[in-house]
């Protein structure tokens, strides 16, 4: 093979991307069947779920989502009632969002089915496989982090 040929199939970031891409695919089966949500609906639901109130700025932070994704999700998360939002008190630009009691409820009946779907997807690996990509995922993130941040 050519020295200035990139082999995408072998190019470690192709590779992440089109896994993730695969996973996160499988897992939206869960969450659209179960409450028709799109990824984004459901990475807002979660989010707000695991860290109880949030701005939509910090979600998209969170989530790796572009505002205007995080916008289109908090409007139709609002329009189910499952959000509310509140105006900062020193910054009405600022919303904070929070789950209502029926989002929260959303939120709690697709915890463990999460949970099952990372738990089936880790029993496809042996223990080492799993101990290697944790700790080679916890690695990278560690680097990329210390190079954005």
């Amino acid at each position: 093979m050519e020295k200035d040929v990139l082999e995408l199939e072998s190019f470690l970031p192709y590779r992440l991307y089109r896994l993730a891409e695969a996973v996160s695919r499988e897992f939206a089966a869960v969450y659209k069947d179960r409450h028709g949500l799109t990824r984004p609906e459901w990475r807002t639901l979660a989010g707000l779920g695991q860290h109880g109130t949030m701005t939509a700025t910090a979600l998209g932070e969170q989530s790796a989502m572009h505002k205007t994704k995080v916008s289109r999700a908090v409007a139709e998360l609002e329009r189910r009632r499952w959000l509310v939002r509140t105006s900062d008190e020193n910054d009405r630009r600022v919303e904070h969002l929070t789950l209502t009691r029926a989002g929260l409820a959303a939120y709690r009946e697709m915890v463990p089915l999460a949970k099952a779907f990372e738990q089936e997807l880790l029993a496809k690996l042996s223990a080492g496989e799993r101990g290697a990509i944790a700790g080679g995922l916890a690695s990278l993130e560690a680097n990329l982090a210390s190079t954005t941040g």
